[in-house]
């Protein structure tokens, strides 16, 4: 009925946008249903369905939060609720007690995820402007004297721009007070391939031993261990404090892609769908997040079409944008960014036209 507009009365010409809403809409009545018969995992599949069809509305994004919540990642659920946040501001939402309420949803998460985390802990620094080189020494320094069980390997995120719910008032963002996040490991073995993900062009975190050849089913399970449970993590503990993150390499949403590459090839279509889907919303939310450069725009129609082609089953035996990403390219930095336009152009030649 939706696709034929009936909804609308107008079976020939209903607009795309209000099918969409309505699909939305529906979607997210089934996610409802699902939280409250406690079932958080099909409720999530939902969500990110909801989410994907309308994600300008807050409510699928709260809900998205709440099944993350019953499924134990706060990380995630911390996302979603200061997502929800602030597109009820963008969406032009003005009830200051439903704000407030919705951020102290995000703060108790919040808390909830610096609770769990044994490998790591974490301190926040009031800044406006990305950090220097100077004010990072400093605050790392200060971090050592903090929390010394945790200084085997420190790494500060160099593009700042983290939020806080008690101090954040998205109707005035000049008001609005950034923070730049400093993180401690315990070990080092847990967070240094951080700095290959931020610093290096091409960073080899997989521990593949052919990187650039099929891997084998041992090297698969490696991966598998690597990225779920060592990069993925600490990624998403990064974005649950901040809007944009990007397309890059390090945005968790490239490493997230490239996960579920591996799940793919270790059949295991549950949880690839999943990680595929979750994706597919990320990316649909991205551009009201965040200002898009032209080329992080062709960028993400790229993404968002192989992905969607990953999920009907399409273009198998050709590479994905987010594996030509990860192949290192030679040269002066004008062949590089032309290598860089032909590997995508290459991996989906018919981004453009999605």
């Amino acid at each position: 009925m939706c696709s034929k507009g009936t909804v609308f009365e107008k079976p020939f010409n209903a607009d795309y946008e209000d099918i969409c809403k309505v699909a939305s809409f529906i979607e997210s009545r089934i996610v409802a249903c699902y939280l409250r018969m406690k079932k958080p995992n099909p409720a999530l599949l939902h969500s990110y369905r909801s989410i994907q069809l309308n994600p300008i509305h807050f409510q699928n994004h709260l809900r998205q939060a709440m099944a993350y919540r019953l499924l134990g990642n706060p990380c995630e659920a911390a996302r979603g609720a200061m997502i929800a946040d602030y597109i009820y501001w963008l969406s032009g939402g003005n009830n200051r007690h439903m704000s407030k309420l919705i951020k102290l949803y995000w703060q108790g998460l919040l808390e909830a995820a610096n609770t769990m985390e044994k490998n790591f802990s974490v301190v926040f620094t009031p800044w406006f402007e990305k950090p220097s080189s100077n004010t990072i020494e400093k605050v790392e320094e200060a971090f050592r004297k903090l929390h010394p069980a945790f200084t085997d390997y420190i790494f500060t995120d160099p593009r700042g721009g983290h939020f806080l719910p008690k101090t954040t008032d998205w109707s005035r963002p000049s008001s609005t007070q950034s923070y730049f996040l400093t993180l401690g490991f315990r070990r080092r073995q847990d967070g240094d391939f951080l700095h290959k993900l931020f610093h290096k062009r091409c960073p080899l975190f997989t521990e593949q031993r052919s990187p650039f050849t099929t891997p084998s089913y041992r090297d698969l399970e490696m991966m598998y261990e690597m990225q779920g449970k060592k990069i993925l993590p600490v990624l998403d503990f990064i974005k649950c404090t901040k809007l944009s993150v990007g397309f890059s390499t390090g945005s968790g949403l490239i490493e997230r892609l490239q996960y579920a590459s591996v799940l793919g090839q270790l059949n295991r279509f549950r949880e690839h769908t999943h990680v595929l889907q979750h994706t597919l919303a990320e990316l649909a939310i991205a551009p009201y997040l965040q200002d898009i450069s032209p080329s992080d725009t062709e960028l993400l129609l790229a993404l968002m079409a192989d992905t969607m082609d990953t999920l009907e089953g399409k273009r198998s035996d050709q590479e994905r944008v987010w594996n030509a990403m990860q192949k290192p390219a030679l040269g002066t930095k004008g062949e590089k960014e032309e290598e860089r336009a032909t590997a995508r152009d290459e991996a989906h030649p018919a981004a453009d036209g999605v």
